[in-house]
């Protein structure tokens, strides 16, 4: 690392990626144990490389200069690799900066995240300049990103078949023709509606299974409905995922029935909530808030897999977080709205095109993925003057 690398990462605060300490201390179980948790989170926390710069006090960024004997990389490689499953990739650089030593240790970007302190089975993340505990679904959200594991095929155990639709899957999987009872349950297993948790154990539907086909899936996910306010009053939309957005469009539609305002930018904006948002979020739903300056649609679920807001928008076939659940919506949704669902970021900004800027807004450490639309009084204000 040169100076100049370091004179930058000195002018920034302390933030996800970043970590100011005076000293590195290996010498007793417990400081390693603590140097690996801070390695850990920054490797866990979204975004490129990180950093944890040694000499420097962290409140007045004030330079002490090191010890250079703890900054052996092949010592601290070696603590890693004994303390950190899987060890996490990481450089030792020591920069000779206004006649005082300080040691840099790079945190390499992991493909093999969720990093964990084998001691103590923990996985740890960055909230802002802290480090803290990873909850249950940003585990399961890092296990997701690198295909280890799918929201969408969990086995929801406590449902039992019935809660399913059999008209629904009748209609859009079985056809008319007549299956025997073994072969139907083979054939919806195979497809990822159903599951089983064993060879003996009984078939449950998947979550996928539930949220495209069960006759109430937020019975056993409340989670996954969702909420339209307009103008100060709140509706709660239930159902299937079509079902949802059917009654979403329907309900938008009647506050826009005299207005030429651009509707189909939100429901384009309702389906690429449905298809992105992460599921293993058990604490929010899908917002859409209308009011007559804006128009805000979150999911939770930030953009990831390297992603940014600039690459989403030039990508026409852009990574999915939920692709199995994509490609059932692909072939049965009778209105065939994602069929487009490669243009659907410029299709929801190519009607405010000179009357608003339509803002995105991507917030990965708080797991939210923001759309905001120019509202109805800003849409009629610009057609008007342009007339």
């Amino acid at each position: 690392m040169d100076i100049k690398k370091l004179e930058q990462l000195l002018s920034q605060p302390e933030g996800f990626k970043l970590d100011f300490k005076e000293k590195l201390q290996l010498d007793t179980e417990s400081a390693k144990k603590e140097f690996v948790k801070d390695v850990c989170a920054i490797a866990n926390t979204n975004g490129g490389r990180g950093y944890i710069v040694y000499g420097v006090k962290d409140k007045s960024k004030e330079i002490v200069g090191v010890n250079l004997e703890p900054f052996n990389e092949e010592k601290i490689q070696q603590i890693i690799c004994n303390r950190c499953d899987p060890p996490v990739p990481i450089r030792v650089d020591v920069v000779n900066y206004r006649q005082k030593n300080i040691a840099v240790i790079t945190i390499f970007k992991s493909d093999q995240r969720p990093h964990q302190v084998r001691q103590t089975g923990t996985f740890y993340i960055r909230r802002g300049s802290t480090t803290d505990i990873a909850r249950r679904h940003e585990i399961a959200n890092m296990l997701q990103e690198n295909g280890l594991s799918s929201s969408e095929q969990i086995v929801c155990r406590k449902v039992p078949l019935s809660e399913l639709d059999d008209t629904l899957i009748k209609k859009h999987i079985l056809g008319n023709g007549v299956i025997p009872e073994e072969n139907r349950l083979i054939l919806l297993e195979g497809l990822g509606i159903i599951g089983r948790e064993s060879e003996r154990s009984t078939y449950h539907p998947t979550m996928g299974g539930l949220l495209l086909f069960g006759r109430y899936p937020q019975n056993y996910l409340p989670h996954t409905g969702i909420k339209i306010e307009y103008n100060g009053q709140g509706y709660a939309i239930r159902g299937n995922l079509l079902k949802m957005l059917d009654s979403s469009e329907e309900l938008i539609a009647s506050f826009f029935k005299d207005s030429s305002y651009p509707v189909q930018s939100i429901y384009d904006a309702l389906c690429n909530a449905v298809v992105h948002r992460d599921y293993w979020d058990m604490t929010r739903e899908i917002v859409v808030t209308i009011d007559s300056h804006k128009i805000e649609i979150s999911n939770p679920g930030s953009i990831w897999i390297g992603g940014s807001i600039k690459k989403l928008m030039e990508d026409q076939n852009p990574p999915r977080r939920n692709p199995w659940l994509y490609q059932r919506l692909l072939l049965i949704d009778q209105k065939e709205r994602f069929l487009k669902y490669g243009l659907g970021m410029k299709r929801i900004k190519k009607p405010f095109k000179n009357i608003g800027r339509v803002k995105i807004f991507n917030f990965p450490n708080k797991n939210l993925f923001k759309i905001v639309l120019p509202g109805e009084a800003i849409f009629q204000l610009h057609k008007n003057y342009s007339i």
